[in-house]
């Protein structure tokens, strides 16, 4: 009953839920060998197989966010002001730069890439103020 009274707890669970509807569709993007039948009939090869699905998709989106955090840095330096709103409507679950039947050059894998940094200079408070926090769907479970 309380989901049907609380119109910000039913904006929580729905945000929640598109979050992962958002994840299990691009998982089964990125996994779309078989069509995601796992052919195997053992349990163990089954395990496998789900576990290097989550590990490919979640090296995909780590991907995708050091990118996105990229550009906003070279936006930030060229000036262009960062809504923290804005980086809200942004997805790590993006396609379009993924080639996957594509050839791939493996000349650049003995690079030694450069330290990440995770500091954005976008101040989040203002999302924070707005009751959009893990703290905020915890409380709604």
């Amino acid at each position: 009953m309380r989901y049907l009274c609380d119109p910000a707890l039913r904006r929580r669970v729905t945000a929640a839920t598109n979050k992962t509807e958002a994840f299990n569709g691009f998982s089964q993007w990125i996994g779309f060998g078989n069509r995601g039948v796992i052919a195997d009939n053992d349990p163990v090869e089954q395990e496998k197989v789900m576990r290097f699905s989550a590990l490919l998709t979640n090296a995909v989106i780590f991907h995708n966010a050091l990118d996105i955090a990229e550009i906003v840095r070279q936006l930030l330096e060229e000036g262009w002001t960062i809504e923290p709103a804005d980086l809200a409507h942004i997805s790590p679950y993006l396609t379009g730069h993924i080639n996957r039947f594509g050839e791939y050059s493996t000349h650049e894998l003995g690079i030694q890439p450069e330290a990440y940094d995770p500091k954005l200079d976008v101040d989040f408070t203002q999302l924070r103020d707005q009751d959009l926090t893990a703290a905020g769907l915890r409380q709604a479970a």
